[in-house]
């Protein structure tokens, strides 16, 4: 009885203590699923880039998910177990992504092979309502993503390498929300490369 009574313990102290993924990509409570459509503009010309199709838990974290690019290939599909989240993809093998709460408003993430070979590794900053601040990559780029919010919005990004030198600077704007204030529209544009792509976001609610 003790057993099951310290196991309903960690399940319990493991939610309060992972984020919860519809906060961190600003989604209003009682988001059911989404799918998210990224395009590239060139000369006022849209090209879709890849979908992806999002489904929720009811406490607001990632169930599954399923990318595709503008053909329909997949690229990649997620889902969540009990101890981490399985990321599959067509062209290699399977990443096994354990989270690891840490204090100060941290979680490292890392994903292995087999799950035992390290692929990557992130150290994910959060602000209090539950907002990205940044994202320390440990283990390819080691370069660091810094999020800026302007009236609870995500405004900006700034990319750094580990010698705190400028890679890349986004500016990022809303166009359209719904009634709920989930961003359905949202434009991308970068200050170094002046790359710009445009995000339509679809969500359906409990």
């Amino acid at each position: 009885m003790r057993v099951i009574y310290l196991y309903i313990l960690l399940l319990l102290f493991q939610s309060c203590a992972t984020k919860k993924d519809s906060k961190k990509l600003l989604l209003p409570e009682g988001v059911k699923s989404a799918t998210e459509e990224i395009y590239v503009v060139v000369n006022n010309q849209k090209k879709l880039l890849q979908k992806k199709q999002m489904v929720f838990t009811k406490n607001g974290r990632l169930k599954n998910t399923k990318t595709v690019d503008s053909l329909g290939n997949l690229l990649q599909e997620t889902e969540k177990r009990l101890w981490f989240v399985k990321e599959t993809y067509p062209d290699k093998e399977p990443y096994y992504c354990k989270t690891r709460w840490k204090p100060k408003q941290r979680e490292r993430i890392s994903c292995y092979t087999n799950k035992k070979y390290k692929q990557n590794e992130a150290i994910y900053h959060y602000n209090k309502d539950g907002t990205i601040n940044k994202i320390v990559d440990n283990f390819t780029t080691f370069h660091t993503q810094y999020f800026f919010y302007t009236n609870n919005e995500l405004s900006k990004i700034v990319v750094k390498d580990k010698n705190d030198q400028l890679i890349d600077e986004v500016q990022i704007n809303c166009v359209a929300k719904d009634e709920k204030g989930a961003c359905l529209k949202q434009i991308r544009i970068s200050n170094i490369t002046n790359n710009k792509k445009e995000i339509l976001f679809y969500p359906n609610y409990h």
